[in-house]
């Protein structure tokens, strides 16, 4: 770990020193989502499951609302980087924190007929009734799951996709451990999340994500802790260059980060190496 966190910190160059300190003791202390009240991992799992659960009625409105539909281009764009996968009508595809389905829809859009079903994947019980309903009859397999401990085999998924549910994780790096575990070697993973843009942009959407979110989401969900909870996971997910860096560390290879709409989301992408990369790497 510590030579970990001095990769992080060399990442973290043009970041502020209060900034760095804060990147480094969450990767330390915190390594994963911790809602207000939880004190392990599974308190935190239990917390997230039960958010998710209550504002699933709203949630679809929510979001487009709050992003004035611009997340609909994101999922588009995300799909588009993996139509070379989507496009292979063997290929295993897992949508792993699902949600309502809508970034399970964008990958149908790019499956040929007769193609193997998106598997789309969620631990929480009311947000899969409802993407059972958008799903129905698109070639998609709903279950529930939970991205901590998922139900497949090794090395048996050829690309894995989650949007705005990868911060929830208690554990990141165990949550990128697991996703590489059940890819094929050469499958990829793609994780569409927020992110924090610098500049006049980073503070006028620092303002509206720290005051105007949470209080249009309570308003319209009527549920203030949840939307009082996203812009604090915003602010303790890692960076895009940090979080680079735990993907490579937990064995991918190819990493990027590539920013969505100014910095305001982002794709990281990654790829499982083969046993021949892998061994070089190791040696490197």
């Amino acid at each position: 770990m510590g030579r970990g966190v001095l990769r992080y910190a060399e990442r973290l160059r043009n970041v502020s020193h209060d900034e760095t300190l804060n990147v480094i003791h969450n990767v330390i202390h915190n390594p994963g989502s911790r809602p207000a009240g939880a004190s392990d991992e599974a308190s935190s799992a239990e917390a997230v499951r039960a958010m998710f659960d209550r504002i699933a009625p709203r949630y679809d409105l929510l979001n487009h609302v709050l992003s004035c539909n611009v997340d609909r281009t994101w999922w588009w764009r995300t799909a588009r980087r993996f139509r070379h996968i989507l496009e292979r009508p063997e290929a295993r595809v897992l949508d792993i924190c699902c949600g309502t389905g809508d970034m399970t829809m964008a990958l149908l859009r790019r499956r040929p007929a007769e193609a193997e079903p998106v598997i789309a994947a969620d631990f929480s019980e009311a947000m899969l009734a409802r993407a059972r309903v958008k799903l129905a009859g698109r070639g998609a397999s709903v279950i529930e799951a939970d991205a901590m401990h998922l139900p497949f085999a090794d090395g048996s998924l050829d690309l894995i996709t989650t949007a705005f549910g990868f911060r929830n994780l208690v554990n990141y790096r165990a949550g990128l451990v697991e996703f590489l575990r059940v890819l094929r070697p050469g499958g990829e993973v793609g994780i569409l999340d927020c992110s924090k843009p610098g500049g006049v942009v980073g503070r006028v959407f620092g303002f509206y994500f720290r005051y105007l979110l949470p209080w249009v989401g309570a308003r319209i969900s009527g549920d203030a802790g949840a939307y009082g909870y996203l812009p604090d996971s915003v602010e303790g997910f890692p960076p895009p260059p940090v979080m680079v860096e735990l993907m490579r560390e937990a064995g991918f290879v190819e990493v990027s980060w590539t920013p969505y709409t100014f910095g305001i989301a982002g794709l990281w992408r990654g790829r499982k190496p083969f046993t021949m990369e892998a061994t070089e790497s190791t040696e490197t």
